[in-house]
């Protein structure tokens, strides 16, 4: 498997644990916000092979407690399984990025017992998901099986949404909130732009913004917190 990038550490991408975070290449999504455009493309370079990540963490065990695996979207990948076996054998805990498009391989790896943690990105509401994710004509079944699996299981894992202006509305998260109706943990994550973004132009929130969307979700979830953005 190829590796196309690794942050050492960070205290942000697991929550409650200090973490190394894995990044892996290819996408079955566009969307507009996304900040890891040059992991889309399945001819992305790779930094490292599979054998030099799980070198690198043996050797890192003792300072670090688990790794997060993102992308792109690593459930494409036919070597995922074994690669999170891998790390599992050093003794680490280990997070899952996804965009709950393949329920299939998300069931799996976690009746398998190779899941600790998963954040499931929630791109919009149900009536404009593909046009959000750069996907119009996706099949939103397929994201409610995700959804509706994590909701009902005994995982620990939380929903998110990266917020940009232009992109979603009250309406979104109306819809939102009685669809997910009942999530644990849900985070609004702001929108900031960097040079890798697929789509120039869009632009993040203001905290009032964020707090009323927040407000819309909160009578259905169990706690609802932002990101990105200062108190």
């Amino acid at each position: 498997m190829k590796i196309c990038g690794l942050q050492k550490t960070t205290l942000l991408d697991f929550p409650g644990h200090v973490a190394a975070t894995v990044f892996l290449n290819g996408c079955n999504f566009r969307c507009p916000f996304c900040h890891n455009g040059d992991l889309l493309s399945d001819s992305a370079p790779g930094l490292m092979t599979e054998g030099e990540l799980l070198d690198f963490l043996k050797k890192r065990r003792g300072m670090l407690e688990g790794v997060c695996i993102t992308g792109g979207e690593p459930t494409l990948h036919l070597e995922l399984e074994a690669l999170i076996r891998g790390i599992k054998e050093l003794g680490y805990l280990v997070k899952l990025d996804t965009n709950g498009y393949r329920p299939a391989i998300l069931k799996s790896l976690v009746e398998k017992g190779l899941l600790d943690y998963v954040a499931m990105d929630i791109k919009a509401g149900r009536a404009r998901y593909g046009e959000v994710a750069g996907r119009p004509g996706l099949d939103i079944g397929l994201i409610g099986e995700s959804a509706d699996f994590l909701l009902h299981g005994t995982l620990d894992f939380e929903f998110r949404t990266t917020v940009a202006k232009e992109l979603l509305t009250a309406d979104d998260f109306e819809d939102i909130a009685v669809w997910l109706d009942g999530c644990p943990k849900y985070f609004l994550q702001n929108y900031t732009d960097s040079d890798q973004v697929l789509m120039p132009g869009l632009t993040g929130c203001t905290k009032d913004e964020l707090l009323t969307f927040a407000s819309i979700l909160r009578p259905h979830m169990g706690t609802v917190e932002l990101r990105g953005i200062d108190y």
